[in-house]
């Protein structure tokens, strides 16, 4: 089982992650550190799963050779060279494409779920984590291309899990993206197509999700997209921001989290 009391964190320096409360964990954020990332499993992303990109899809959505929305998740994995933490320095590839920078919200499992009907979803969430899942831009949604979206460093994640307690509404919940501290990008969950237990519910209809692992409830249309030289400050709800800074391949110091 993966299980928290309050706010898990790994500052960087420290052998083992943090349990700690809340204003713990901002006492210790406020100093500016860096940490790693605070899960160790799987983390899935989701597409699709926001209304306002299904509807920028138009008459698209209705085109062969899908002819029809997807009627069950469209799911691909963040591996592990991708994953990075809080204050992390990611190489932009090309300058002129830039990074679409998505602030996601992460559920966290709290124990193996398989099959799990909607009414008992929340019973199989340890937490919930703010996912900065960053790809090239590009207009492929159906097949997720790897080559985009599985970049190193492309899946930041933290600064902490907080445990589902202290997440009362994460199907309404105020989503923001700023680049370097200009008026922010603004979205919601509540504009997801599935919410947090339906999402669990159909996609643990074919598949096993371990304790520790992550799926995100998704990236919302019209993201911003970041250049060299940029940092981000992604928000979601109460959860502690998630920073992440943009460089070029000759500044980068090879290490992501």
């Amino acid at each position: 089982m993966f299980v928290l009391a309050d706010h898990l964190l790994h500052p960087e320096g420290d052998a083992l992650p943090r349990d700690v409360d809340a204003g713990a964990a901002a006492a210790l954020l406020a100093r500016g550190v860096a940490c790693r990332v605070p899960v160790s499993g799987a983390v899935y992303g989701t597409l699709l799963n926001d209304r306002a990109a299904l509807d920028a899809l138009g008459d698209a959505v209705h085109a062969a050779p899908y002819k029809a929305p997807p009627k069950a998740p469209v799911l691909y994995l963040k591996p592990r060279n991708t994953f990075a933490g809080h204050r992390a320095r990611v190489v932009v590839p090309d300058d002129a494409s830039g990074v679409e920078v998505g602030a996601s919200l992460g559920i966290v499992i709290g124990r193996t779920a398989t099959r799990v009907g909607v009414e008992r979803a929340v019973d199989y969430i340890a937490g919930y984590t703010l996912v900065g899942d960053l790809s090239v831009p590009h207009i492929n949604v159906y097949r997720p291309n790897v080559r985009l979206r599985a970049r190193d460093g492309f899946c930041v994640i933290g600064p902490a899990v907080v445990a589902a307690r202290h997440v009362a509404t994460p199907d309404n919940l105020d989503i923001a993206v700023s680049l370097n501290g200009a008026q922010p990008f603004t979205a919601s969950t509540a504009s997801s197509v599935r919410n947090v237990a339906q999402l669990l519910a159909d996609v643990t209809d074919f598949m096993t999700l371990n304790a520790g692992d992550v799926i995100t409830l998704g990236v919302r249309h019209g993201s911003p997209v970041a250049h060299n030289g940029d940092t981000a400050t992604l928000s979601i709800g109460n959860l502690p921001p998630l920073v992440v800074s943009f460089v070029g391949a000759d500044q980068h110091n090879g290490e992501q989290s």
